[in-house]
């Protein structure tokens, strides 16, 4: 088997969590599998979440460190991206990372459009994978939440650039784990990991 290129972001903005430990561990199952991998820590990044101009003619400039993820994304065969669900969505600061880094003309095109009357994406040829990890069951995240989060992340984001097919994993009660649950995720990260999957 040959080994893919693979970016994964902990989305999460703690130095230290339970998102950054599974993150980590599919990362480290996937180098032990032969596969090459670049982590990039959301808590290391410095750049201003907000995309401030509201449009896409005067874009701001990006700073380094958004540069260095997309410079990642396009390298990579594979992008995974672990975060925690906060208030139904992303934390802010992940979500601003896709407001700032995710522009028309390098990951988009507004000029050509899909079948649908989509632009056009420009990150094709790469797969993707989001470990998701929240308090909300899973049962009830899709009766009473229909899955939205997973769509918004899934679907309007990494799929919308080209990033497809998007598998999810999804990792519930994650701030009262029961015994022996946080090891059960760390294998199940691990073994998706070690597939590059």
């Amino acid at each position: 088997m040959t080994g893919k290129r693979i970016f994964v972001l902990n989305g999460h903005p703690a130095a230290e969590s339970l998102t950054g430990s599974v993150a980590q561990s599919y990362a480290d199952a996937a180098r032990k599998s032969g596969h090459d991998v670049r982590v990039v820590n959301l808590h290391d990044l410095e750049f201003d979440p907000d995309y401030g101009f509201g449009g896409y003619v005067n874009q701001k400039p990006l700073e380094p460190d958004l540069e260095a993820v997309l410079a990642d994304i396009e390298w990579s065969e594979h992008v995974v991206v672990a975060t925690p669900m906060w208030w139904g969505g992303l934390p802010a600061k992940l979500k601003g990372l896709f407001d700032r880094a995710l522009l028309p003309g390098r990951t988009f095109d507004t000029r050509n459009t899909t079948k649908l009357g989509l632009p056009a994406p420009l990150l094709t040829g790469r797969t993707g994978r989001v470990l998701l990890l929240s308090d909300t069951p899973g049962w009830f995240f899709r009766l009473f939440y229909r899955n939205a989060m997973i769509v918004q992340i899934r679907q309007q984001i990494l799929e919308f650039v080209g990033i497809k097919p998007v598998k999810v994993t999804q990792f519930n009660g994650a701030s009262h784990p029961k015994a022996g649950q946080v090891d059960r995720w760390i294998k199940q990260a691990a073994k998706a990991g070690a597939q590059a999957s």
